[in-house]
């Protein structure tokens, strides 16, 4: 399958070299990559225009309005959404794709290696991804519950048609709580699958940045609120 790599950046001139040579040393046979330049007053475009990658501008300013804007400059099968201070391994888009096991697979995520965070915290993270996450997913989107899944933000890929069909991505929402609402969109067109194999390395600079503390209590509660309290989600 084709897949499309969207990669939003706002302001990322210093951090989008790294993520994007990572990204063209991928083994995958058939992919395309969209730089999504997010109204940057820096040399963000330049930059990534160095490479033999798509870059387009989105104005609004927003996560939301980068990742829909990178969907509809999509040709691929799969969409693949990345930060722009990721760093894949050259197996990650080999090893999502593989997951893709049949039609009923929606969308295929993995955990976050804060790979420049203490050894505690990066270490603690990635095991509460690894061990926790996948189970509790599962548990969501059981017939008994359908309260939608978990998807990770930065290092996840979904079916171009399934978000097609949910009529892209809800860009009421600005950035938190995104990753959830998306989940549990596509969700109602099949399984999102969390696997511990789908390993990305991204930087731990928001939690040094906002506190460690402060930002899990941002991500938990609008985890919460767009899985248990939020019944619809407009686009």
């Amino acid at each position: 399958m084709k897949i499309s790599i969207v990669i939003p950046a706002h302001n990322e001139e210093k951090s989008i070299t790294e993520t994007i040579e990572a990204i063209l040393a991928q083994q995958h046979p058939d992919f395309e990559v969209i730089v999504v330049d997010n109204a940057s007053t820096d040399r963000t475009s330049e930059v990534a225009s160095a490479y033999p990658i798509k870059v387009v501008v989105e104005p609004r300013k927003g996560l939301l309005f980068a990742r829909e804007r990178g969907r509809l400059e999509a040709t691929g099968e799969i969409i693949a959404n990345i930060d722009a201070d990721c760093l894949p391994q050259p197996d990650w888009l080999t090893q999502a794709e593989s997951l893709f096991t049949d039609d009923n697979i929606v969308a295929v995520t993995g955990p976050y290696d804060y790979h420049d965070g203490g050894k505690i915290f990066r270490n603690t993270s990635l095991a509460t991804q690894t061990y926790i996450y996948h189970p509790v997913s599962k548990i969501l989107q059981h017939r008994f519950v359908k309260g939608g899944a978990i998807l990770i933000g930065g290092n996840n890929f979904i079916r171009a048609e399934a978000l097609h069909k949910v009529g892209g991505y809800n860009t009421a929402l600005t950035f938190y709580g995104e990753d959830t609402d998306t989940a549990k969109r596509v969700s109602q067109h099949g399984y999102v699958l969390f696997s511990p194999k789908i390993v990305i390395k991204t930087s731990a600079r928001r939690f040094k940045a906002e506190g460690t503390l402060t930002l899990l209590f941002k991500y938990w509660y609008y985890f919460i609120k767009h899985t248990f309290f939020t019944k619809k989600t407009p686009r």
